[in-house]
């Protein structure tokens, strides 16, 4: 009842359009652009931008149309087949020349003078210097159409200061470019929800009359910001007008029809010649974004004008001229990126229209959505309880991670889009409210488990008894773990000196804080050994840098310590040390003891080698000493010393040793004698004494009680004294624990 109830919840949601989820749906989009990655773009189109080299070269924005009447020309010239300009002409060029030579006609006029050489001079001047005609003459010459670009006003406020004659002239450049074709399918088909012009702002006249091809250049964005749609036809006046990039299309594909047909709910769909866009009822295409910024080729239209482009770089190609230079030109967020030329929007939009390579949302997507949310819901509501808690989780895994690999593959080979929020989130929804009911229905028995066991076992191990019953038996399993000793040093004669309550309370503040770090860093306190703690860490719950961790543990215990000693020296109590030994390995970990009573612990060689790594730090007056295994796992996060290659008691092959110094992110002054102490460790096992003693010296002349660098010089004078057998290997037998 519970999961029909929150299914049925969001039903409801979805059909009422819930803004919130709707939004993340759009986002969730996003991802699957990302996750797709880039597609190379196709041969079609290219980009020719205003961007700062040009302004360089050329000079700062607006240019003087003459330059974009070279421009059309070079690259008609070059073979374009269709050039498509993301700017708008509104207003006649501001040229001072023309209206001084203009003034100077309207002057030879009004005083009656005779001059034909001058007339002829001075119209001769006057159609150099205009550069409206200018372009319009190159728009004329062009092999290529020129899709001139313009854009529509939407807001009253935008139009409030114009005049009756100007909104009569730009109403009047509109025309021309309306949709030839428009075929109605119901007397209410005006009434539909499209996007609906006021104004448009349109190029003058003379641009107008040079090219009866335009298209509208607005990008909308959704209601995050971001560009995901492009509407491909306006209306205007009871009249329907092409976006810029559909035009560029139309003109490329040799101006074939371009049909809109509207139905009842709005737009059914847009046709240009046989190939059928997919819209939604507004007439807005979901754009396929190739990639982000410079999918499409971009050339610089400096390097254009001076001819430094390659060759064939725009032969039968749609060219797209506008800005990309900062501060000029329309920076859009689009799935790909946060600054996204909108010159490329159209590139993008065109490139999927001729290769017909579209996204859309099928008529089924609803319904389908529907069954999906439906199926997640009662499926995960009806088996979840009959389930065991691994295979509900399993269940869910394969129900989530299948429908957005599904979803995933139809978005990308069919251009399917499919709804994944309101599924997905129905069963996470049923699955929490499930798994919630059944958590306050079983606590109480959990309860009474925890309460018998958490005064005898760490948390943690609590709960993984709690997951798995099984466990409570005797036995274990084989891991790779990392267990830590650490000891306090010559605790049997403090333990003489000081009256028994005053010990037990310095051992029991003392075991305190250091068992609080074993926790901090999620540690599984195994026991304590009289004055010794003893944790592991890998188990019971899995941790793939457990070597790390228990590295960072004991770091933290000497940086505690140190504070404690401050404290104790100051209430004259006597000071503790330590000593502490880490290694990883191989480890048996599990329920250990009788039938009756059992401890949760871990046995094997790699643990008897911990315990004699914590001993190690006597004879090398080092308070944390970790072995190769644990070293080849933190030597990129730590930094550490190596001590020796040591045989320990009851262990045959030798191993390496190594003091934990610091991490890396820290400074320390030991980190200094690292180097020097390594090399002279070299130096030592290739029997050169005098070079391995310099390196010792060094090593205490920065630290001058380093006991590491002393105990190697020690050993270098008995090795003089009495040398080494031939095969000697340097390493060092341990006879004590």
């Amino acid at each position: 009842m519970l999961s029909l109830f929150l299914t049925g919840l969001m039903v409801f949601f979805y059909m009422a359009e819930n803004p919130f989820l709707d939004r993340i749906e759009r986002r969730s989009l996003d991802v699957r652009f990302l996750t797709r990655g880039k597609e190379a773009a196709g041969p079609f189109a290219v980009l020719a931008t205003i961007d700062e080299k040009s302004l360089d070269e050329i000079g700062r924005w607006p240019w003087p149309r003459a330059k974009i009447a070279e421009l059309i020309t070079r690259l008609s010239e070059e073979g374009a087949r269709v050039i498509a300009l993301d700017i708008v002409f509104s207003e006649p060029d501001e040229n001072n020349n023309l209206k001084f030579i203009e003034s100077m006609q309207q002057e030879t006029r009004s005083l009656g003078l005779r001059a034909p050489k001058l007339e002829r001079f001075l119209e001769e001047a006057r159609a150099e210097a205009d550069n409206d005609s200018i372009l319009a003459a190159a728009i004329r010459r062009s092999k290529a159409p020129v899709v001139l670009g313009y854009f529509f006003h939407f807001s009253q406020e935008e139009i409030d200061h114009l005049s009756q004659d100007e909104l009569d002239n730009k109403r009047s450049n509109a025309g021309a470019s309306a949709v030839k074709l428009v075929q109605f399918l119901s007397p209410q088909a005006k009434k539909v929800e499209v996007y609906e012009a006021l104004l448009p702002e349109s190029n003058i006249d003379k641009l107008v009359q040079a090219s009866r091809i335009a298209g509208y250049y607005n990008i909308f964005l959704d209601i995050d910001g971001t560009v995901r749609w492009i509407p491909l036809v306006i209306r205007y006046q009871d009249r329907f007008y092409p976006a810029l990039s559909l035009e560029a299309v139309r003109s490329y594909v040799g101006d074939i029809p371009l049909r809109v047909r509207v139905a009842d709910y709005g737009i059914e769909s847009i046709q240009l010649g046989p190939v059928t866009i997919p819209t939604d009822e507004k007439g807005r295409m979901l754009i396929n974004f190739r990639g982000g910024p410079q999918t499409f080729p971009h050339y610089s239209v400096a390097d254009i004008m001076a001819g430094r482009t390659p060759a064939n770089a725009f032969r039968d190609k749609i060219v797209f001229i506008g800005s990309t230079a900062i501060g000029v030109y329309d920076i859009r967020v689009t799935p790909f990126s946060n600054t996204f030329p909108g010159l490329e929007v159209h590139a993008n939009v065109a490139d999927n229209i001729l290769r017909q390579n579209f996204l859309f949302r099928p008529g089924w997507a609803a319904l389908f959505d529907l069954g999906a949310i439906l199926f997640m819901g009662l499926v995960t509501g009806l088996v979840l309880p009959r389930l065991r808690a691994i295979f509900s989780v399993l269940l869910i895994g394969v129900l989530f991670f299948g429908y957005l690999l599904a979803s995933q593959k139809l978005f990308v080979q069919k251009g399917i889009w499919l709804n994944a929020v309101y599924p997905l989130l129905t069963m996470v929804i049923v699955y929490t409210a499930v798994t919630l009911y059944r958590y306050i229905v079983e606590e109480r028995e959990k309860r009474k488990i925890r309460g018998a066991f958490s005064f005898y076992v760490t948390p943690s191990v609590v709960n993984e008894m709690l997951k798995n019953p099984d466990k409570l038996k005797l036995g274990g399993d084989k891991k790779e773990l990392s267990v830590l000793f650490s000891d306090i040093r010559g605790f049997t004669t403090l333990a003489e000196e000081m009256e028994p309550e005053a010990l037990v309370n310095l051992l029991n503040e003392y075991l305190t804080e250091m068992t609080d770090i074993v926790f901090e860093f999620d540690g599984l306190l195994d026991k304590y050994i009289g004055d010794a703690v003893m944790a592991v860490w890998g188990a019971p719950l899995e941790q793939k840098d457990h070597p790390a961790r228990a590295c960072r543990t004991a770091l933290k215990m000497l940086d505690r310590l140190t504070k404690m000693q401050q404290k104790w020296e100051a209430e004259g109590t006597p000071l503790l040390d330590i000593g502490i030994g880490i290694n990883a390995g191989p480890m048996v970990v599990g329920n250990m003891g009788s039938e009756r009573r059992f401890d949760y612990t871990v046995m094997g060689d790699s643990v008897n080698l911990a315990s004699r790594l914590e001993g190690i730090n006597k004879e090398y007056g080092t308070q944390v000493v970790i072995s190769e295994f644990i070293y080849e796992r933190v030597k990129d996060d730590f930094f550490c010393r190596e001590l020796d290659a040591v045989r320990v008691k009851g262990r045959a092959k030798p191993a390496k040793i190594y003091e934990l110094v610091a991490l890396r992110s820290e400074e320390d002054p030991r980190v200094a004698i690292i180097e020097p102490f390594a090399q002279g460790l070299h130096h030592y096992r290739s029997q050169e004494w005098e070079r391995a003693e310099d390196k010792f010296h060094e090593v205490l002349n920065r630290i001058p009680d380093d006991f590491a660098a002393r105990l190697y010089l020690q050993r270098i004078a008995e090795l003089r004294e009495k040398p080494p057998q031939p095969g000697w290997d340097g390493v060092f037998t341990m006879t004590r624990k």
